[in-house]
């Protein structure tokens, strides 16, 4: 089996190779070409596991997701199994992987529920993961300028610095919360937030938003009246959506969300629901994080490695 470290990973993976990965892992789902289990988690007093098992035979695919989460941080692998004869084939250090197939599906879902002309972003949250968004939306749509908004003033200037160099945008570090966010074309939320950071008397007409800090039930990002704005609310997988997206939590109590007008992105994108139907309508993608994104990514990944004699070989 072949072991692939994080630097490993780094080498070969671009967001182009991502959002190609994650694009088709989700045509599969929609054309029942792939399985997702929503993730899986158990703890011990000090540790918790996460797991995402995902299968999806015609991009020779079959694997999990693994993760703990600690006070010392968080360790992430995928291994990859042979989905025919069943062996362990490859295991994968998967933090920077991890980063890459979050942001790509926020392309992927910008792309379809964007406006065609958006041109401006506003990003909350200067981690990694907001890294990624950022790199994934200037792909698939005409950036010419971002405003970041988070607590640090000292890591948004450096933040600023640094994505303005990968992206060739102009990117500015704001001092307000509202100033990343109203009037924008496109707002990200990539926070560790357990409070709404995005409120909806900031939401404008014709936005799309991507919602990607929580997984957990206890965590949101956004107000209720972000929901009672939003035209179009998509996710990458419904039952997942209704054990992990805490984002939802309270507009469903109070009725400004139902769960039937809650569409999966994935047959959105073969054309089975509309998505935007026009220019002032408010899109969402709420972003949880599927395996089947992380094994298809993780198939790539592999394939260019060896193309490039990377990794070491280890007696199974």
């Amino acid at each position: 089996m072949l072991y692939l470290t994080e630097a490993d990973v780094a080498r070969v993976l671009t967001m182009d190779l991502a959002l190609d990965a994650v694009s088709a892992a989700f045509r599969k789902l929609a054309l029942e070409e792939a399985v997702n289990n929503p993730r899986q988690r158990c703890q011990t007093d000090h540790v918790m596991l996460h797991v995402l098992p995902a299968a999806a035979k015609t991009l020779g695919a079959l694997g999990f997701k693994a993760y703990t989460t600690s006070k010392t941080g968080a360790q992430f692998h995928v291994t990859l199994f042979d989905p025919k004869q069943g062996g362990i084939t490859a295991i994968i250090e998967a933090d920077v992987l991890g980063q890459y197939r979050t942001g790509a599906a926020s392309g992927v879902a910008t792309k379809k529920l964007a406006r065609a002309d958006a041109s401006t972003v506003g990003l909350f949250g200067t981690g990694k993961q907001a890294r990624t968004q950022l790199l994934a939306v200037c792909k698939v749509r005409p950036i010419k300028k971002a405003f970041v908004y988070s607590r640090d003033a000292e890591r948004r200037k450096t933040f600023c610095a640094q994505l303005e160099k990968e992206t060739g945008v102009e990117i500015v570090p704001v001092e307000k919360p509202v100033e990343a966010a109203k009037g924008l074309d496109i707002v990200i939320t990539a926070t560790a937030a357990r409070e709404p950071v995005l409120l909806g008397e900031w939401v404008s007409e014709g936005q799309h938003l991507n919602v990607i800090g929580s997984n957990m039930n206890t965590k949101t990002e956004t107000d209720v009246e972000v929901f009672r704005r939003t035209r179009v609310v998509t996710v990458d997988s419904k039952d997942q959506a209704k054990m992990e997206a805490g984002d939802f939590v309270e507009p469903l109590k109070v009725g400004a969300l139902q769960w039937g007008n809650v569409l999966e992105l994935a047959p959105m994108l073969v054309g089975r629901y509309p998505g935007r139907e026009s220019p002032q309508d408010v899109t969402l993608f709420k972003s949880l994080g599927l395996g089947i994104e992380d094994i298809a990514l993780a198939v790539k990944v592999v394939e260019l490695a060896k193309q490039q004699g990377l990794g070491k070989q280890l007696l199974a």
